[in-house]
């Protein structure tokens, strides 16, 4: 996240488990361990608000098992594992609701497909690819130790809000 859109000051999580009761693979149930849902809100040092939303318990109705909205004030984008989509504000719809109809508009034919350049390798194989070059032909590598030990630290803070139930400012790993 840093990467694409700036450095995380704070941030505010929530976990919560939403079905307590699981059955396994032989229809028996059993009580649920596990937290299936996180909810976050960061706010980076550029004045970006970013929300993340990751459930095993939301019914699926998108198109791929990842899907990321970046809205702005020119446009919004939608990425997912295979495409991408953007809307202008200029395109946008400007619907008139009205509880007595129903919407005229279909809200997807507003969005243009990014065109594809070709196919994409495995995120991770080519992550590790590259690590791999850095190591054996000492070339750089982006992703080093303070990046690592930052994700760690973001972490930590944001257990650390899910357990206070506040906002939690991020330093610099120590």
């Amino acid at each position: 996240m840093e990467n694409l859109f700036g450095r995380v000051k704070s941030v505010s999580c929530l976990g919560a488990t939403h079905i307590n009761q699981r059955w396994d693979e032989t229809g028996q149930s059993y009580a649920s361990t596990a937290d299936d849902a996180a909810y976050a809100t960061f706010n980076l040092s550029n004045g970006i608000i970013a929300q993340f939303n990751s459930s095993w318990t939301t019914r699926v109705y998108r198109d791929d098992l990842l899907s990321l909205l970046v809205d702005g004030t020119e446009g919004s984008a939608l990425v997912t594992l295979r495409d991408c989509y953007t809307q202008r504000y200029s395109d946008t719809p400007r619907p008139i609701w009205n509880p007595d109809i129903p919407n005229p508009i279909n809200f997807r034919e507003a969005w243009n497909p990014v065109q594809d350049v070709g196919p994409y390798e495995n995120a991770f194989k080519a992550q590790w690819e590259l690590f791999l070059k850095y190591v054996v032909n000492d070339e750089t590598y982006d992703s080093g130790l303070l990046q690592g030990a930052r994700g760690v630290l973001l972490a930590e803070c944001s257990l650390q809000s899910w357990a206070e139930q506040r906002w939690i400012e991020i330093g610099d790993p120590k």
